[in-house]
């Protein structure tokens, strides 16, 4: 048991050492990506939101 999680730890080592990780310039971009589309869907949501909540009171009213 204990020399299968051994194995285990050494071959996630070796398979780490093949990751190509990214620069942080690419780390950078791809933040401020995610930022602007999380944003973007922000404000759709709550657009939809406040449109739907104006529906939902004249229908009731």
């Amino acid at each position: 048991m204990l020399s299968n999680a051994k194995n285990f730890f050494e071959e996630v080592k070796l398979e780490l050492g093949k990751v190509t990780w990214p620069t942080r310039k690419e780390t950078i971009a791809t933040t401020w990506v995610v930022v602007a589309i999380v944003l973007m869907i922000s404000l759709y949501l709550g657009a939809c939101d406040v449109v739907l909540a104006k529906l939902m009171r004249l229908i009731l009213a």
